[in-house]
């Protein structure tokens, strides 16, 4: 059984940094995509970024420049580093992993079997 666990999240203000953790269990992390995706009171689900297993990474124009996923292999973790975090950053962010390997990230939520509980983030002067 595929374990996906969120922390990290917060309030902070506007400009400010967080780091996300998704700590994964129940598979071989290596070989699967991870991603974050985020939803807003109101909005649609969104895919933030996401990683493969030899590092290839895609994001979100709207964090491009701003946000860093990572990955470390050896601790089955992935990690979503936010700077200039915006009020319209706000959210809650969720990490998931789809059943099967791909070569690409997929965009599309559909295509993610596996989802954490969800980390607040709220970013508020």
């Amino acid at each position: 059984q595929v374990q996906l666990v969120e922390s990290g999240g917060g309030l902070v203000q506007p400009g400010g940094s967080l780091r996300l953790s998704c700590a994964a269990s129940g598979r071989t992390f290596s070989d699967y995509v991870m991603a974050w995706f985020r939803q807003a009171p109101g909005k649609q689900q969104e895919f933030v970024a996401g990683i493969n297993g030899s590092g290839t990474t895609k994001y979100a124009d709207s964090v491009k420049g701003r946000f860093t996923i990572s990955r470390d292999n050896a601790k089955n973790t992935v990690y979503l580093q936010m700077n200039m975090l915006q009020p319209e950053d706000t959210a809650v962010y969720y990490c998931a992993a789809p059943r099967s390997p791909y070569n690409y990230i997929p965009l599309a939520a559909s295509v993610y079997t596996y989802w954490g509980q969800g980390t607040q983030v709220t970013v508020s002067s």
